[in-house]
């Protein structure tokens, strides 16, 4: 078993990952629902940085800092930045407040400075408005945003052909990193005769609403 699906399984033993039948943002009736908010005590956060720190190092993406986006990509950032360091990377990390502080150090960005590479770490990318407004920050401080890492990438399309990730991608011109996606999640389950239903369930899901292979 590689390690994301390593991630999946975990997932699904901290019941971050469910199966059933869910309602998603845009109406549609999911067969599975993923919550990063139930990573929430310290050595389910620990093995998520492991996890994190996994994915970025396979993905090969160039990096000089890692910036949290206020409110759930701090505790993330802060775990993947533990787990680079303890791998041998010791790498500055930073994160954003929601509104302006006006006295002591002022400003709005906490932590290391902004500078060089920057890689974005979040838990999901739904609309990408968390993306779009680390890039803003990060471009502003005058560093160069360099790729996003999230937990999942669901696969799916939005309102259009591309997907939250898609769009980000093609917006931006920055790689988004997951450390597990759909193709996992399905080769998962397709090795767990336990796991036959959600299997075909959630194929049927992705045919109506997946995204182009193609792309």
């Amino acid at each position: 078993m590689n390690f994301r699906q390593e991630f999946i399984e975990f997932a699904l033993a901290c019941n971050v990952l469910r199966f059933g039948e869910f309602k998603t943002k845009a109406g549609r009736l999911s067969p599975y629902f993923f919550n990063a908010g139930l990573f929430n005590d310290g050595a389910t956060l620990d093995r998520l940085g492991e996890f994190y720190a996994r994915a970025i190092t396979d993905s090969g993406v160039p990096f000089d800092t890692l910036f949290g986006p206020a409110y759930k990509g701090i505790p993330l950032a802060a775990v993947t930045a533990v787990a680079l360091a303890r791998a041998g990377r010791n790498t500055p990390f930073s994160f954003n407040r929601k509104e302006a502080k006006d006295h002591g150090e002022g400003g709005n960005v906490v932590g290391a400075p902004l500078a060089g590479r920057v890689l974005i770490i979040d838990d999901v990318i739904s609309a990408g408005t968390s993306v779009r407004e680390s890039v803003d920050i990060i471009r502003a401080a005058g560093a160069i945003p360099c790729g996003a890492v999230i937990a999942l990438d669901r696969m799916e399309r939005g309102t259009g052909e591309l997907s939250a990730v898609q769009e980000v991608e093609r917006d931006y011109g920055i790689p988004v990193v997951a450390v597990a996606n759909l193709d996992d999640l399905m080769g998962f389950l397709h090795e767990r005769p336990d796991f036959k239903q959600n299997e075909a369930a959630v194929a049927n899901y992705r045919r109506e609403y997946g995204i182009a292979r193609d792309r």
